[in-house]
């Protein structure tokens, strides 16, 4: 009986214990409040377009518009420029890439994070690729969604500006709930 009673003892402390420690710690609904925040945030300073263009013509330059690019919010464009036209990436074609980003939710904060990223890596081990429209390999999976959309309307060697909602950003970044603004210039081949 007296070993039951300190076992009891025991676990009643150690629940009061995580219980407690719960409280100091930001719900998963806080993070993702904290994201929409910091994501609205930087969008308030920028030209916003709330869809794509009919006819797919975007604004191009570094003052062109985020276009929102999904119904929830999650994935703005800004093209820098829209690659060829007429050479488009198909469904399985191996895209490759370079980005850099920065954490959205530090610069609402106030500080002001280096951009990090493989876009200053100029050796063809610096390139990360994906699959478009394929979602059964690591390679295609591990940097998101949202970064692939971009060629379902441009053309290769585009330069974007993203914003991503972890939701649709890189799979390392989607339980913290942390946004970011990725620049992002497509390839056919390793370039």
């Amino acid at each position: 009986m007296k070993h039951t009673k300190l076992f009891l003892f025991t676990l009643a402390a150690m629940l009061m214990g995580v219980m407690a420690s719960c409280d100091d710690s930001e719900s998963y609904s806080d993070l993702l409040r904290d994201e929409e925040r910091a994501t609205n945030w930087f969008l308030a300073q920028q030209r916003v377009e709330t869809s794509v263009p009919a006819d797919s013509v975007f604004e191009i330059g570094a003052d062109a518009p985020f276009y929102r690019m999904d119904e929830d919010g999650y994935i703005y464009m800004q093209v820098i420029d829209a690659g060829d036209p007429d050479m488009r990436p198909e469904t399985g074609d191996k895209v490759y890439f370079r980005y850099n980003r920065k954490n959205l939710k530090l610069m609402y904060e106030g500080a002001d994070p280096a951009w990090s990223g493989n876009m200053d890596n100029l050796t063809a081990a610096g390139f990360t690729a994906f699959f478009k429209g394929n979602t059964l390999y690591p390679s295609s999976t591990q940097f998101g969604t949202g970064i692939q959309l971009p060629m379902d309307y441009l053309g290769y060697f585009a330069e974007v500006n993203l914003v991503l909602r972890s939701y649709e950003g890189f799979l390392e970044d989607q339980s913290q709930c942390i946004p970011y603004i990725i620049n992002v210039k497509y390839y056919k081949g390793e370039y």
